[in-house]
Formats: structure tokens, sequence, C-alpha cells
């Protein structure tokens, strides 16, 4: 068994379901696990990008909250994490831009890698860009209400001085891929050093952002430090 498979109990204990639960999905095909000799084993960044797919489709906020108690406690065998994932600390003010001056979607992908670069928080923001057109290039990040979760398919640790998130928000919608065909104006640069902290980080915005009379005043926010205090204290109102 590769090192990042799971198998079908540890799969279990990582997603704190029953045995038989998983199995089910499993079989059912709402999991991605293959047989192999007759046993199930699931690939840890199959089950990452699986976990991502039901971030961003989610508008349960029990469900987020069920993802985020999942990834707070990881495996056994895993580090310990910080209870609460802290947006205010994870963006800092010099990472916003308002307006984000940019017009197209490469225009915002590469607006947003220098954005995160100036900062002194990303390194190679040509790479980063390349990685995000590729991520974009899959299935786009954009959401129906306006905002785009950009971000690498994998974390690009060897480019970050620690993780961030940065956020650009532009004076007018961009086509950016939304189901609905929706403009986006918002948009927010994950960088993470692993699979889990990119997903706790994901859930957590996505928590964040739920909430439309938020993202109506951020679109109205008058310069970063605004936007920041707003996005702050939406974040400390959850539990």
């Amino acid at each position: 068994m590769a090192a990042e498979d799971f198998d079908l109990n540890s799969l279990a204990n990582y997603l704190h379901l029953a045995p038989q639960q998983v199995q089910k999905m499993a079989e059912r095909g709402k999991l991605p696990g293959r047989k192999l000799q007759g046993e199930w084993r699931f690939s840890a960044p199959e089950i990452h990008h699986w976990l991502e797919d039901r971030i961003g489709a989610s508008e349960d906020d029990a469900e987020l909250i069920q993802v985020e108690e999942v990834l707070d406690q990881g495996l056994p065998n895993e580090p310990a994490v910080e209870a609460s994932l802290s947006i205010a600390r994870l963006l800092p003010v010099e990472a916003i831009a308002i307006p984000l001056l940019a017009k197209t979607r490469n225009a915002v992908l590469q607006k947003m890698a220098e954005l995160a670069a100036d900062t002194g928080l990303l390194w190679d923001p040509d790479k980063m860009v390349e990685a995000l057109r590729a991520r974009e290039s899959l299935h786009p990040t954009a959401l129906d209400n306006g905002v785009a979760l950009l971000h690498p398919r994998r974390p690009l640790a060897n480019m970050l001085a620690e993780p961030f998130i940065a956020l650009g928000i532009t004076s007018s919608g961009v086509p950016f891929g939304s189901s609905t065909g929706q403009l986006t104006d918002i948009f927010f640069l994950i960088g993470a050093t692993d699979d889990r902290e990119h997903l706790r980080m994901l859930a957590r915005l996505s928590r964040v952002l739920q909430d439309e009379s938020l993202l109506e005043a951020l679109r109205s926010a008058a310069d970063p430090r605004s936007a920041h205090e707003l996005l702050a204290a939406r974040d400390s109102e959850l539990p």
C-alpha cells in the first residue's frame, strides 16, 4: 500500500465514520477509491480533493462545521493544530487590494500572485500563476455568489514564507467560470503548506463567506483595513 493511501479502517478513522459507512459510500461511487486484491484503498490526495469539492459545494453550515472538526482532529499520528483557524491572522492587511486592478481572468491571477509576492508571503509569483491556471482549467473556483477561492491543485510549500490568504476586490465583475454565469468580483488566494491546512483554510473561509451581508459590505469597503475588520469580526462570531 502506498504511503499516502488509506485503507477502509484508517479512512473511517480520519472521517470519523463507521467503516461500514465508508464501505457503502465507496461501493456507491460517493468516495474515490479502488479495490486491490479485494481490499479497498483510498489515495490521500484524492480524498483531499473529494473533501475540497464537498466544501465548495456545501451551503450547509452544519456540514462545514463537521468538515472542520474532521480536519481539526486529523489522524492520531498527525501533529496537533490550533483549535480554531483565524482568517484575520492569515490575511494581513498588506495582502488586500481594493480595488484589484484587473478586468480579465488572467489579469486577476497575475495581480493576486503579485499582491502576495509584494508582501513577502510568496517567493515565486510566476510559478503560482501557472499553478492557478492549471487548477482553473480543471474546474473553476468561482462560486455562485461572486466569490472565487483561488488555489493550486496541490499546496506549494516551497514557495511560501508561511501560510497566507490574500484578498482582491475588483471594481466590476470579471467572467470567471461560475456555473450560473455570475460575474466574480471578490477573489481570495489561499496559500497553504499541506493538504490538511489548505482544507481547513477553505472550510473556514467558506463558512465566513456564507453571509451575504458580509459580501455586500466587502464590496463597499473603502480600503484594505475596513475589509480586514469586516472579515475579522465575522470570523470571531463563528464557533
